[in-house]
């Protein structure tokens, strides 16, 4: 089994100090970084401090990446078919199947630990499978309504006096057909 790297080791408040200057510096100097963590009484090599720094540096990116793309989704995403949420629920399986391949891959971890570690996992994505065929269901009925209020539509404009192509051209209309 791997040992724990010793930045992990280190006090909470002192790691989270670190990352936090990982950040400002652009995760850089870790050479100044290796020295400040001696005047904290932690003798820490600079590669280790490298290693510990572009884990978190991929932490960032990823979590940068997904709010990226959850605000290009909202911006970019008109919601008529809940389409905002289908892409969330997507981008968060998709961050859950990641989170499983790690933890098969974490070797610091014993039996029962990566047991307990997957059971949670497992939870989260029963809670998100049930959202997503709730959705879907959503989208069902949704889109029925949307049907039979463009035969209703095409219905009464005919009614009104309107020619049949006047009346699928309404009804393509509003189901968005050759919009």
């Amino acid at each position: 089994m791997a040992q724990r790297s010793s930045v992990e080791k280190l006090p909470s408040n002192i790691r989270h100090e670190l990352e936090r200057r990982l950040a400002d510096n652009g995760f850089g100097n870790y050479t100044e970084l290796a020295d400040w963590l001696k005047s904290q009484g932690y003798e820490i090599s600079r590669s280790a401090v490298h290693r510990y720094g572009s884990k978190v540096q991929k932490r960032f990116a990823s979590i940068k990446a997904s709010t990226e793309a959850a605000r290009l989704i909202a911006e970019g995403a008109s919601d008529e078919g809940d389409t905002r949420s289908e892409a969330l629920m997507a981008m968060v399986q998709t961050e859950l199947f990641d989170a499983l391949v790690e933890i098969g891959d974490m070797d610091n971890l014993g039996a029962v630990e990566r047991f307990n570690m997957v059971a949670k996992a497992s939870k989260n994505i029963a809670a998100l499978t049930s959202a997503s065929t709730n959705l879907k269901e959503y989208q069902a009925k949704l889109q029925v309504k949307i049907e039979q209020t463009a035969s209703d539509v095409a219905k009464a404009v005919k009614k009104g006096g309107l020619s049949d192509e006047t009346a699928d051209e309404i009804r393509r209309k509003i189901l968005g057909i050759g919009a």
